[in-house]
């Protein structure tokens, strides 16, 4: 459908992108010739485009070497590899470190003067502090291999 509030350029543009694509009616067709004719530098333009089109028409890729494969499947299994160990080691880590803080606060959890918020409060922030350590230390851990600053003195 024809857009009357485009400027004449727009439209053309739009027009040009849909004929390239094979997806304009009749009657945008005529449109599109009768804005090329009256504008020499956007009829320049829809020949450019249509020899962009014959060009990248015609390229194929070409396919690399088994080799560069092989490497390949290799570097995504060497990652998704060390993401679940990252994931294994990360949650075992947060699983020991809060079996010894609750072992640490089992002497709070016993006492029954104390309040049931103050119990589970501290047993939350604790457990939070623990993945926040966690977190922090294998993000420094990957931060340093690959941090382009780290021979930088300051």
């Amino acid at each position: 459908m024809i857009d009357p509030n485009l400027r004449p350029d727009e439209l053309a543009r739009r027009l040009m992108m849909g004929a390239l694509d094979g997806e304009t009616s009749p009657q945008e067709e005529q449109e599109l010739s009768r804005l090329l004719q009256n504008d020499p530098v956007l009829e320049a333009e829809w020949e450019q485009l249509q020899r962009v089109k014959e060009v990248t028409k015609g390229m194929v890729f070409n396919k690399p070497p088994e080799e560069i494969w092989d490497t390949y499947w290799t570097g995504v299994y060497r990652r998704f590899e060390r993401g679940i160990g990252w994931i294994l080691v990360s949650v075992g880590a947060i699983l020991l470190l809060s079996y010894g803080a609750w072992e640490g606060l089992r002497e709070l959890f016993d006492d029954t003067a104390t309040p049931a918020i103050v119990k589970y409060g501290a047993l939350a922030a604790i457990v939070g502090f623990i993945v926040l350590l966690v977190s922090v230390v294998r993000e420094k851990l990957f931060v340093r291999r690959s941090d382009p600053y780290k021979d930088i003195i300051r």
